[in-house]
């Protein structure tokens, strides 16, 4: 009977809860852009460890120091944005479980990151499968966004931008007709560069204008024997195109300058890093150029803006480029946003296609013709004093 009764109240109590609305539905997994409350979280994966560490780290801090002012400003329709950064750690495994955990579990209406195609190109298509815009502050691959698909954009020139510009001004201004190209095989940008750049200066003096085109892996730590081949040449190069990345550029040209090769030395933005002058050391100081997305030591008003903002944030004046082209994907992120009234990736992805004149550091970024990688003039920077100066600014 005890056991009966204990049934019968149990029913009854439970019929009244669900009378009251007590019953408990399973909750529904959020959308993408569904954050809840007053927050859009965005997603930012940056190679903050590793070889990639001294583009990306900068990268995310002007990322971060875009979300903080935009906050500070009462935030994009009403809400703040949140910034959920992961670590890519220079490794293309660990970006592709980044953006699957920005996808899946964060929710984030967007994703913004890296400064090389390599790990672009590993979480990008996540993304891509989400429907969630990814936006490539600083990979330059100028074929990425048809690689990867529709949802893909990149705030930088391509490659193609860069590499031209750099052999322009090697032919224009060096007065160069013979080069001598020494690329990394193990990047797919380095490798890219040096196919760009070698097609425009060969457009320009013949076929016959690269003299030696040599190789070297990401790593490398002796450079002798490019030298020793570079040396050997029977004909001397005018210029010199060095394809590498960040943590190559120093030592490279150290050792050039070290063995006497004081031939102008042209590359592109992967030179733009501290690790130039930090590990080149004087040798970075002879006739060492380099095509990048702008110099901040520029008398540009958003420049100098810029500047002094990311000084009061983190007490040092932005160690290159990158830090700039961080700060500007969030701006446009939240542009993009603003004018689709909605965290919906669907509708950020549209605005993006939009963008027409976005006033950004690194210059004006508009997405023609349903394209998604912008044309933006290229800085010719080069080492002077300890510091990158501006020589020229192009738009090839």
């Amino acid at each position: 009977m005890k056991k009966l009764l204990v049934l019968l109240f149990s029913l009854v109590l439970g019929i009244a809860l669900t009378g009251c609305g007590g019953s408990q539905e399973k909750e529904q997994p959020k959308q993408a852009g569904e954050s809840g409350g007053d927050v859009i979280k965005i997603g930012a994966i940056y190679n903050v460890t590793g070889a990639q560490a001294s583009l990306d780290g900068p990268s995310l801090n002007g990322f971060k120091l875009a979300a903080k002012e935009i906050n500070a400003a009462g935030g994009v329709n009403g809400k703040k944005i949140e910034v959920v950064s992961i670590d890519g750690k220079t490794d293309q495994t660990s970006s592709t479980n980044a953006a699957s955990k920005l996808v899946d579990v964060e929710k984030v209406s967007a994703i913004a990151g890296f400064s090389d195609s390599n790990y672009a190109l590993a979480a990008g298509p996540i993304a891509q499968t989400a429907g969630v815009p990814f936006i490539t502050s600083g990979a330059t691959l100028p074929s990425m966004p048809e690689q990867v698909g529709d949802f893909f954009f990149m705030a930088a020139f391509g490659d193609d931008a860069q590499a031209y510009a750099a052999a322009d001004y090697a032919v224009d201004a060096l007065q160069a007709k013979k080069a001598y190209v020494l690329k990394d095989t193990a990047m797919d940008f380095t490798m890219n560069l040096a196919a760009f750049f070698e097609e425009r200066f060969k457009s320009k003096n013949g076929d016959s204008a690269i003299l030696l085109e040599d190789t070297f892996k990401t790593g490398d730590q002796d450079f002798s024997a490019q030298i020793t081949r570079l040396k050997a040449l029977k004909e001397k190069p005018d210029v010199l195109f060095i394809s590498s990345g960040p943590s190559d550029c120093g030592p490279i040209v150290k050792q050039l300058r070290d063995a006497g090769v004081n031939i102008p030395v042209v590359s592109g933005d992967g030179f733009d890093t501290p690790l130039l002058i930090e590990l080149g050391g004087k040798g970075a100081e002879v006739d060492t150029y380099f095509a990048t997305h702008t110099c901040l030591n520029s008398d540009g008003e958003k420049v100098k803006k810029f500047v002094d903002d990311y000084k009061a944030e983190y007490n040092k004046e932005p160690e290159n480029a990158f830090a700039a082209l961080g700060y500007d994907t969030m701006h446009l992120i939240a542009d993009a946003i603003k004018r689709a009234d909605s965290a919906d990736p669907k509708a950020i992805r549209e605005a993006l296609l939009q963008t027409n004149n976005f006033a950004a550091v690194t210059g004006s970024i508009t997405y023609a013709d349903g394209k998604r990688v912008p044309k933006k003039s290229v800085s010719i920077l080069k080492v002077q004093d300890g510091k990158f100066s501006l020589i020229k600014e192009v738009t090839p």
